[in-house]
């Protein structure tokens, strides 16, 4: 039997495979699912700073609501003592997941100020979470922002809420930056323990009938593990924080070529929610059988034993494979026509 233990954040994993976030693991029952199917850790849906917002107007617009009203009236405001707002249901779901998973729990935290970043950071320590990951899921929108400025404040935050908390963070981020090498390196230098590639942004739709801008989900397919790969693969020979790789991974062979490219863990939610949590069990199956037939003894052993610089020809996973994928295309589109 291969040894499938894995180090992710610092924290020894009985297998690479993780559950990202998404409906299961935002549900206590779900996660005890996962666990008996033999999930290494749990990431918890993001608490998004968003929602407090909202839910704090809210709150205020009812307490102003009837300030003119008639002044005896006693049945205005709502009733507070059950009262549970955003954090607190958060904080709550962090505890009671603690105290069913038998494995690490990440806290996951999306914020849009430096203040509630580090607010928030530290009630999910206190709370329990193994580590916190940082979603820094923007889209860069205003042009008067410039990439060098965006990614400066970004790089600050995260070596902020680093040195705010003694849990290892690891920082999800998007594809899209001007150097994403580049702020991988200075992504290591924050002080984070990891970062998990990548984000997978949920673009808008258009309805042809209202022309309202409607928002869309789609399941990731293995297809979309091709630009993770590639990163991971290309980062390995240069960082030495933990590596996380996210989208795309259904099957067990997703989990064999990212772990061959570099990655330290992989993780998964739409395979979840197309299978059920059991598939977990499946993905281990197909791992062990694949590191079994090819002789590896263990995951240290295969960790990027494909990477860029192990590769016999290192330019594959740049331009080479552009090209090298156009010719070979025509060529085969000529021979069959």
């Amino acid at each position: 039997m291969p040894d499938l233990h894995t180090t992710y954040l610092g924290l020894r994993l009985r297998t690479p495979i993780v559950a990202s976030p998404g409906p299961y693991t935002g549900d206590v029952d779900r996660i005890a699912e996962l666990c008996d199917a033999g999930v290494s850790a749990i990431v918890l849906p993001s608490l998004f700073e968003e929602e407090i917002e909202h839910e704090t107007f809210e709150i205020d617009r009812l307490h102003t609501l009837h300030r003119d009203s008639f002044g005896e009236a006693t049945t205005f405001l709502p009733e507070w003592p059950d009262y549970e707002n955003v954090p607190d249901r958060y904080l709550d779901l962090v505890e009671r997941a603690k105290g069913r998973a038998d494995v690490p729990v990440i806290a996951s935290l999306n914020g849009n100020n430096i203040g509630g970043w580090l607010r928030y950071a530290s009630l999910l320590e206190d709370a329990g979470a193994d580590a916190v990951e940082l979603n820094l899921y923007t889209v860069a929108a205003d042009p008067m922002i410039g990439g060098v400025d965006l990614e400066a404040e970004q790089l600050e935050l995260v070596a902020m809420v680093a040195d705010h908390v003694s849990v290892p963070v690891a920082v999800k981020i998007s594809p899209y930056y001007t150097s994403l090498a580049a702020f991988l390196m200075e992504l290591q230098q924050t002080g984070a323990s990891g970062v998990v590639m990548f984000n997978r942004f949920y673009a808008p739709d258009l309805d042809l009938e209202t022309l309202d801008v409607e928002p869309r989900i789609s399941l990731s397919t293995s297809g979309e593990l091709r630009l993770p790969l590639r990163w991971i693969g290309i980062a390995r020979e240069f960082l030495s924080l933990s590596i996380a790789a996210s989208t795309g991974v259904h099957t067990g062979f997703d989990t064999v070529k990212l772990l061959l490219a570099g990655a330290d863990v992989t993780m998964t939610t739409s395979s979840l929610l197309v299978n059920g949590p059991g598939h977990i069990a499946t993905i281990e199956q197909e791992l062990v059988a694949w590191m079994t037939e090819h002789e590896y003894e263990s995951v240290a052993q295969m960790r990027g034993a494909a990477r860029r610089d192990a590769t016999a020809d290192p330019n594959a996973y740049e331009r080479a494979n552009y090209i090298g994928n156009l010719t070979t295309y025509t060529s085969r589109f000529l021979q069959t026509h």
